[in-house]
């Protein structure tokens, strides 16, 4: 069984977290999102995994090289991202037998994908509240019937994971027409397969599609969840570790630090003095946690520093950023409603009651900066002083 891999985008909605580093390239617990998926797949028992490569490129390659989790990786590339169907076409020359492709920015359950490729030719489907949004596909029992998009009248509430296992013969169908949406669309394909093969829904007990800042939360909170306690770093003896903590070797957690689990600690970051860390937390490689922060259920990115006296929850800190002493995020609205966050110049809900800010590769704050709920700090972007953020900028 080979594996195409969708990782071409650069996640637009993910921005600014997305403006250098392909989104499936962000970082979830000890891997990139995109490596999740292609772990996945090789435990599905994948024996070759074909990427399919766009935007920033050689991030992805330099990360996966040729050879992943024991098995050999190809790559493909799309110019120009235009449509799901257009990727896949991208690896055809690749294609050898069945395959299966799957979204590099979608989060599965492992057993899943296992009785997807089990079942091929497969589509995954998972039960929403609302399928308008989605893909949902028409069933007859476990036989997929048909697929549309975002219908106004669900005919089921089954919504498309972007997980499918295709026939060889599937290869020859990708050269749809362009969609309403300027697109080239997998589900095209999906309809000629369903018209000529008996395609069975396995249903996914777990799936997460992550596109926005606070899925990403969502994906460390799933990921880290699943550690097991691991303590090879340097740790004070004047600590405290409480429950499921990694702390990679090259790390350091100095004395006077408390760590409540779950909670990964990187190679190459440090923690401490008197640092308080909690609740599904990141701190990832070069990371430095310092005297007297406090970080809850956040995810700092590769050399991501909080130096000393401010707090950090809900939030998501990009590559390089420097918080100035005394930096405060707050992460609850006063009304209990759902934080607010910009996606494409939109105002719309997390759905999370505790959000608080996305930072960009880079930005940095003066001391005893104040950010709103919710607030975006672009790539590179500054403060002064004293500055209270109550707008994205």
């Amino acid at each position: 069984m080979q594996a195409i891999v969708l990782a071409a985008g650069q996640g637009t909605r993910m921005r600014p977290l997305s403006e250098s580093c392909p989104k499936p390239m962000l970082p979830v617990a000890e891997e990139p999102l995109v490596a999740h998926t292609a772990r996945a797949a090789v435990e599905a028992g994948a024996d070759e995994l074909v990427l399919v490569v766009g935007y920033e490129a050689d991030t992805v390659r330099e990360y996966f090289g040729q050879e992943y989790a024991g098995i050999p990786v190809e790559y493909a590339v799309q110019e120009r991202q235009r449509g799901t169907a257009d990727a896949v076409r991208a690896a055809r020359e690749h294609i050898d037998g069945p395959f299966a492709v799957l979204n590099g920015d979608n989060l599965y359950d492992t057993d899943a994908v296992s009785r997807l490729f089990d079942a091929a030719p497969s589509i995954g489907s998972y039960q929403v509240e609302d399928p308008r949004n989605y893909g949902v596909l028409s069933t007859d029992g476990d036989q997929v019937t048909g697929i549309v998009e975002k219908p106004a009248n669900p005919p089921t509430d089954l919504a498309n994971t972007g997980a499918y296992v295709f026939p060889e013969r599937a290869s020859e169908w990708l050269d749809v027409s362009e969609s309403e949406r300027g697109e080239y669309e997998i589900t095209d394909v999906v309809e000629r397969v369903v018209d000529e093969f008996d395609v069975t829904s396995i249903e996914i007990d777990r799936w997460l599609d992550v596109g926005r800042p606070w899925e990403l939360l969502e994906a460390n909170e799933w990921k880290i969840a699943e550690l097991d306690r691991d303590l090879r770093g340097d740790v004070s003896e004047d600590a405290t570790v409480k429950g499921d903590v990694v702390i990679e070797e090259g790390a350091t957690v100095e004395s006077g630090v408390v760590v409540e689990g779950p909670a990964l600690i990187r190679s190459g970051a440090t923690v401490g003095p008197n640092a308080y860390i909690r609740g599904a937390t990141l701190v990832d490689e070069g990371g430095k946690v310092g005297h007297s922060v406090e970080v809850k259920n956040s995810v700092l990115s590769p050399g991501a520093t909080v130096g000393h006296l401010s707090y950090v929850g809900d939030s998501v800190l990009g590559r390089d950023v420097n918080f100035g002493a005394g930096t405060n995020v707050a992460n609850l609205r006063h009304d209990g409603g759902d934080v607010k966050h910009t996606v494409k110049g939109e105002r719309i809900s997390t759905g999370r009651r505790k959000f608080g800010a996305v930072v960009g590769d880079g930005a940095k704050t003066g001391i005893d900066t104040s950010l709103y709920p919710g607030v975006t700090l672009s790539e590179d972007a500054t403060t002064m002083p004293n500055e209270t953020v109550s707008r994205d900028k």
